[in-house]
């Protein structure tokens, strides 16, 4: 597997989930072998899990004084459509969230093209099981010749339950991942508000379900699933090296992901 970085620059501009503030964000090729880091306020943070914080709603970063927060889309698109190299300036504290998916992402990635280098991609696989539990929430990373996803959501009423399990290859996450949406309930929407989160949230940037069930169609009956393993990718880009490995999660999320990224790189 050998390492890659973009063609050229990506420019992103949007609004914050969070925050609800201007965010912009550009993506830039990078020298092989470096991988993948943030650029802020002149601080350079690597996207590594020892700059990482157990966060419940998003993946956070930060070193020296600066914090970037819902990095996890752009995370996972490179990381799934082949990117190994990367630097990610933003101008503000929070990645823009766009459609609520990555699919704006990975579109500009297979359009833009990689380039490839001579020297290998790092790359993580185990050589013995490993399993994090927190409660009834649970990963499960396995030795695999391939990245493969196995990820059982459980949701109240009207989700219910629901699974995923697929290969991650560029062709599958542009077409059966990329596109899945962020989502919540209607009914924690003012919560987070009041706590000063989702101030940027709306219909057209998250999948939101009232008592009755989704209030905008969906785009795969298990789509939300399908976004937790989006989730998932990202946060395994903690790891500084491509995931050659089943994961097995369950009812699992970024606090849990972290969790794991950071245990796994103490392992070497």
């Amino acid at each position: 597997m050998k390492s890659a970085t973009l063609r050229a620059p990506l420019r992103f501009e949007g609004v914050g989930l969070h925050s609800g503030s201007a965010a912009t964000m550009e993506v830039r090729p990078a020298q092989p072998g470096s991988g993948i880091a943030f650029i802020t306020g002149g601080v350079r943070i690597p996207a590594t899990a020892e700059y990482a914080s157990e966060s419940p709603l998003a993946t956070v970063i930060g070193r020296d004084g600066r914090q970037l927060s819902t990095i996890e889309h752009i995370l996972s698109a490179l990381t799934a459509m082949g990117v190994s190299d990367a630097e990610i300036a933003i101008d503000g504290g929070e990645a823009p969230i766009l459609d609520g998916s990555a699919k704006i992402y990975a579109d500009a990635l297979a359009e833009g093209g990689l380039a490839e280098s001579a020297a290998p991609r790092a790359v993580f696989a185990p050589s013995e099981p490993f399993e994090l539990r927190d409660g009834d929430k649970a990963v499960v990373v396995l030795p695999s010749r391939e990245f493969r996803v196995r990820f059982v959501g459980d949701y109240a009423p009207p989700i219910g339950t629901h699974y995923f399990d697929g290969a991650i290859t560029p062709e599958v996450y542009r077409t059966q991942i990329a596109g899945a949406r962020t989502f919540t309930f209607l009914r924690d929407v003012e919560a987070m508000r009041a706590r000063g989160l989702a101030r940027g949230g709306s219909l057209d940037n998250a999948l939101v379900y009232d008592e009755h069930g989704p209030m905008q169609p969906l785009q795969w009956p298990n789509e939300i699933v399908r976004h937790k393993v989006l989730d998932l990718i990202g946060d395994l880009t903690l790891l500084g090296a491509y995931p050659q490995c089943e994961v097995i999660a369950i009812k699992s999320g970024h606090a849990l992901h972290t969790r794991v990224a950071r245990e796994l790189r103490k392992r070497g």
